[in-house]
């Protein structure tokens, strides 16, 4: 069961990303999915198997996963591993969650289910970087998502121009030269095979 995270400030893209992704990953029931949601948003959260596409949801509330919940989202890991046993688990955390220490989280249900870690991807709204990377305001908590991240990827691309992505991009860059960037518009498609590509293949 390999756990993904799909990290970001918030309006950054998330849920919406979330949802694309699933239905690629469950393509049509061939794999089971499971989505771990620790913010309500657009997903209908009631916890049951939605059907047409083969997935699962669970809402995780009371907290972010990452420090006040981690317990509750270790359980959840080995309930769903016990009782539904997804290929891929897609968790969306809160907005203000730092990806090491959801992985740390997640880690917590290796002792009683068969989990691997796969990549944080973590979104970087492209419309707002000067508010993001405000230090006065969000920057250090968003710094932080991005020092985190394996996967960087640029969001809604298609709502600006190639030079405000060009700089966005260096912007970011500064922050974590390591990890795999890419843009991403979950209106357009773009990015998207490619996100599924490191989902199916990420060996960490």
């Amino acid at each position: 069961m390999k756990i993904t995270q799909i990290a970001g400030f918030l309006g950054c893209g998330k849920t919406t990303l979330v949802l694309k992704l699933s239905r690629i990953l469950a393509d049509d029931g061939k794999r089971k999915v499971a989505l771990v949601v620790n913010e309500i948003g657009e997903i209908p959260v009631d916890g049951k198997v939605i059907e047409e596409s083969g997935m699962l949801v669970k809402d995780i509330g009371g907290g972010c996963i990452c420090c006040e919940v981690a317990v509750s989202f270790g359980k959840t890991l080995v309930t769903l591993y016990k009782k539904f046993n997804p290929e891929h688990v897609l968790v969306e955390p809160t907005g203000v969650a730092i990806p090491h220490q959801v992985k740390t989280a997640a880690k917590m249900g290796m002792r009683d289910a068969k989990i691997s870690i796969g990549a944080a991807i973590v979104l970087f709204d492209a419309t707002r970087p000067a508010e993001l990377l405000d230090m006065d305001m969000l920057g250090r908590l968003v710094v932080n998502q991005v020092e985190d991240a394996d996967i960087l990827a640029i969001s809604k691309v298609d709502a600006v121009d190639e030079a405000v992505l060009d700089d966005v991009a260096q912007k970011v860059r500064e922050h974590n030269d390591r990890a795999e960037m890419l843009n991403l518009s979950s209106f357009t498609g773009v990015g998207l095979d490619r996100l599924v590509e490191i989902i199916l293949n990420w060996e960490g």
